[in-house]
């Protein structure tokens, strides 16, 4: 049970996006297509296992100090595998994303994996965890990638709906649709967990690495 439940806590009880609104940025600019989310999400699940599954097995000969460079450098190991990969396999995928590719380097939900579960636990943890919280993040890109392409273009990965696609919210496409899309989901979860969603987690400051320098860890 201890095993499911590191798995699932990223999925639902502390998903990054819907309940710890990390990642946002990429969240809002790819989900105008589901196939676009799709990929973002496919490409961010790859690097939080590579990445979480490299940091756990060298946590304990990683200085202290260098450590976030560290992790950084492996992060960007294999984003630039996934780039290539793309490049080669999914063009036009790979075109579609554009800098938020690359940008899953500094991606907050990644980062924070690193930080705070992959350099305290054993690989396999490291590595459940790593699933729980992309898996987590693909959901809720594919949520709101769903919302604004049903309702902007009447299709759902490219394919037309019927009586939806002549009767569309174009606006949905948008910048702003993004944000409605995302405001409509977390209000629904708000709801559904009667407002206990969307509180501090593990990620809040009794997590950060700079906790102890700005002084909110000890009022933690």
């Amino acid at each position: 049970m201890k095993k499911l439940a590191i798995v699932t806590k990223g999925i639902a009880k502390e998903n990054p996006a819907l309940v710890s609104l990390l990642g946002l940025c990429p969240v809002l600019a790819v989900s105008a297509n589901v196939s676009h989310a799709l990929g973002m999400g496919i490409a961010t699940v790859f690097v939080l296992v590579g990445s979480s599954t490299v940091i756990s097995s060298i946590r304990n000969i990683i200085p202290v100090k260098v450590r976030i460079p560290c992790f950084i450098v492996v992060i960007a190991g294999f984003v630039t595998i996934i780039m290539m990969f793309m490049q080669a396999y999914a063009y036009s995928l790979y075109l579609a994303l554009g800098i938020f590719l690359p940008l899953i380097t500094v991606n907050c939900v990644i980062f924070s994996r690193a930080e705070v579960f992959a350099r305290n636990n054993t690989i396999g943890d490291s590595i459940l965890d790593a699933i729980g919280y992309g898996t987590g993040y693909m959901l809720a890109l594919l949520a709101i990638s769903t919302i604004r392409e049903v309702v902007g273009k009447g299709s759902w990965l490219g394919v037309p709906l019927p009586l939806l696609k002549d009767f569309n919210i174009p606006l949905f496409s948008f910048a702003p649709g993004g944000f409605i899309a995302l405001a409509l989901i977390l209000a629904i979860v708000n709801k559904v967990s009667k407002g206990t969603a969307i509180k501090k987690t593990e990620t809040a400051c009794a997590g950060c690495p700079s906790a102890s320098r700005c002084g909110k860890g000890d009022a933690e």
